[in-house]
């Protein structure tokens, strides 16, 4: 077992599909940060939805831990997304310029459709597929952070999410982390 991470590091998650955001069991079944993080004391600084993947920060220093998670503070937040369907400019244009969601406007996000994420790995379960409807990935960048909220602002422009890649936490990616595995990194002079 490591050490807690030091004042000035966090631990980097790539967290697999299916993992629950936390560190208790919730008679679910289904594994927990637990199973991938041996450390006392570190909580995440955000959070992912079971059927999302990729990177989780967390921290022991509970300020460090807000500031990540505050929307004002300017750490951007960027996945890959794997949608249902062919987004036209219209439907990106729509995700640029923010949405109005059940739970309100969300701010503008950087949008771009993209290849597939090079050396991306397998996921498990593999997502649904159906011969007739065709998938693209987008690169979608948001300040905020909302419950499921890059889902439902692509099932809002008619782009249901297939897969949700969270890449990158301002100055940290999940690039050259295998899934479920972990890594230590500066804080950035921000924080």
């Amino acid at each position: 077992m490591s050490p807690t991470p030091s004042r000035g590091t966090v631990i980097l998650l790539n967290k697999p599909c299916g993992v629950l955001c936390q560190f208790s069991r919730d008679g679910s079944g289904k594994p927990t940060l637990a199973d991938f993080v041996a450390l006392p004391d570190v909580y995440p600084a955000g959070r992912l939805d079971a059927d999302s993947e990729g990177l989780v920060v967390l921290t022991g220093n509970g300020r460090v831990q807000a500031a990540i998670a505050d929307p004002r503070r300017g750490l951007r937040k960027r996945y890959w997304v794997q949608v249902e369907g062919t987004p036209d400019e219209a439907a990106l244009d729509r995700l640029r310029g923010g949405l109005v969601l059940r739970d309100g406007p969300t701010q503008p996000a950087a949008v771009q459709a993209i290849d597939a994420p090079a050396g991306l790995w397998p996921r498990t379960p593999p997502i649904r597929e159906r011969r007739a409807i065709p998938t693209a990935w987008l690169d979608i960048e948001i300040g905020e952070g909302r419950n499921r909220q890059v889902r439902r602002m692509t099932a809002a422009v008619g782009l249901p999410t297939l897969r949700l890649i969270r890449h990158a936490v301002g100055p940290w990616s999940v690039s050259g982390l295998a899934p479920g595995c972990t890594r230590e990194a500066a804080l950035p002079a921000m924080l």
